[in-house]
């Protein structure tokens, strides 16, 4: 159990630095995943930025995520999903665009400037939690184009199966918690209010 953001941040930490994960640049999934990606950037004297992907739902159901598109539209796919609700390649091109504007609209607000440079460099995926998993692995697609040395995804909370299937995404997956019953990811904090843009903002700048 985490106190809030910043303690899982403290926590998720000290376990990467645990399994030798010395990122050289920390990239948040907002908005919760700035508050602990604050932190271990600090942490690894790392800059903080920011990537930013959208779910794609299934319709009429959009919390049941048949994919997943960074802010540069790489894409993530369930496509067990999507055969199996029957879903039309017109509906996923169609909700695609959608949410890859979204994404690319919304890291736009968040950063001043271009996407870093990754190449060469060991870059750390920061979130609050993980259940699906559908909008790391579209920012892992994302991270992996831009060929950087090594990516480490860092997360306080998720199911271990979840963790397990991103080691094929990622060179390392440093989890703290990895509940045997998994429920959602803020029934493993005290405190898990919503955080807002500004306060995302403000984190991301703070330093």
């Amino acid at each position: 159990m985490f106190r809030d953001r910043t303690d899982a941040g403290r926590q998720l930490a000290e376990s990467m630095a645990d399994r030798g994960v010395s990122p050289e640049l920390v990239l948040a999934i907002p908005r919760g995943g700035l508050p602990p990606g604050r932190v271990v950037a600090d942490r690894f004297d790392a800059p903080l930025d920011v990537i930013v992907a959208r779910k794609l739902g299934a319709p009429n159901n959009p919390e049941l995520a048949l994919a997943a598109v960074a802010e540069d539209g790489s894409v993530w796919r369930n496509d067990e999903l999507i055969a199996r609700l029957d879903v039309t390649d017109e509906y996923v091109d169609a909700e695609r665009v959608r949410v890859g504007d979204e994404a690319r609209e919304k890291a736009e607000q968040y950063r001043t400037g271009s996407f870093p440079s990754l190449r060469d460099r060991r870059v750390a995926v920061v979130d609050d939690g993980i259940a699906t998993g559908a909008t790391m692995r579209a920012c892992l697609a994302r991270v992996r184009v831009a060929e950087p040395a090594s990516i480490a995804v860092g997360v306080p909370v998720g199911p271990a199966e979840t963790i397990d299937d991103l080691a094929a995404s990622a060179d390392t997956v440093v989890c703290v918690e990895t509940p045997a019953a998994f429920r959602a990811v803020g029934a493993y904090y005290e405190r898990f209010d919503q955080v807002s843009d500004e306060e995302a903002m403000a984190t991301l700048r703070s330093r």
